[in-house]
């Protein structure tokens, strides 16, 4: 069986769906049930158990004979979030736990990682594990997954496979119930709909001008490909990029979408609000050549093509 935490959530729940695909039924789905919104994304994927996240640790401990893999995707990843006693509990100490079992009993493991964990980016955006000590993330969703990276980097103890995933800014079907912590295409959609336009924040940066701030945009869809190559390859434990390795500007993201819309371009900017400006990134870029070294060669969706994916044949079909 392979347990999927996170999976009625954006990308937990897609990586269910994948699994399905290739013939992968026995999934245990765990999760804090009970948001008719996360469950929906579930609603046609094959699962042969629902486990509540607060009853999984004693669950595996009675089960763990029949667990063949661990994607562990599941998170508090709201990045406004500033209770740290609920971050550590939910994210990095809920990770450990989950960790000490997979040694236990030889489970092999993929948790979620996050590109929050490398801040502005003063030292780049290098998975070279001995760099990840220097990171300096913005906010607390960032550092509890910081603080989970480098305390399984410094285990003498760790499990007989393991990956962690720095997730960069992952968009696409199955993520309608995130609010306002949705993709900018998801928000983009619905402002284009409604209004015809789109409102973007200005730069407040001088060597960037209004709307060609940048981020390395990732479809989901690479994502959970990426998850899948690494369930079968078990070799080359450590921590990874997950980006598309391109860093993209706004302007393109919110171009891409009128054109799928087939809608005429109108975009206005706005001040970034004064609260989030020293906190805001101007610039993204996941180095991928790790994952390519031990062999992941799959091409990613360019923006142009996962956006007209998305809003083609999901977002225009939502009731």
């Amino acid at each position: 069986m392979i347990v999927v935490t996170g999976a009625a959530g954006f990308i937990g729940s897609f990586l269910v769906k994948r699994l399905n695909q290739d013939n992968f039924n026995n999934i245990i789905a765990v999760d804090k049930f009970g948001d008719p919104a996360k469950e929906k994304n579930l609603a046609g994927s094959k699962v042969k158990e629902f486990v509540e996240r607060d009853e999984f640790m004693k669950w595996v401990d009675k089960n763990y004979e029949l667990v063949d893999f661990i994607f562990h995707i599941g998170a508090k990843t709201d990045t406004a979030e500033f209770d740290t006693v609920l971050l550590n509990r939910m994210n990095t100490q809920y990770t450990k736990d989950i960790w000490t079992r997979c040694i236990q009993y030889q489970i092999p493991l993929v948790y979620a990682s996050s590109a929050a964990t490398y801040g502005l980016g003063e030292n780049g955006y290098d998975d070279d594990e001995s760099k990840i000590n220097s990171l300096k993330p913005l906010n607390p969703y960032g550092q509890s997954k910081q603080d989970f990276d480098l305390w399984a980097l410094h285990q003498k103890e760790k499990p007989f496979y393991w990956a962690g995933l720095k997730f960069f800014n992952v968009y696409g079907p199955n993520e309608y119930h995130k609010g306002r912590m949705a993709s900018v295409i998801l928000h983009a959609y619905n402002q284009i709909g409604n209004t015809d336009k789109m409102k973007l924040f200005r730069s407040h940066n001088p060597d960037f001008k209004d709307g060609e701030q940048m981020r390395d945009f990732v479809y989901v869809k690479d994502v959970v490909d990426v998850c899948m190559f690494l369930m079968h390859h078990r070799k080359n434990s450590g921590i990874y990029n997950l980006g598309s390795g391109k860093a993209r500007t706004f302007l393109d993201l919110v171009k891409a979408v009128f054109k799928a819309m087939g809608k005429e371009e109108k975009i206005e900017f706005i001040d970034t609000p004064a609260d989030i400006r020293d906190k805001y990134q101007y610039f993204t870029e996941a180095n991928m050549q790790k994952l390519n070294a031990i062999g992941y060669s799959k091409p990613f969706h360019s923006l142009e093509e996962g956006t007209e994916d998305y809003v083609k044949n999901y977002l225009s079909k939502l009731s």
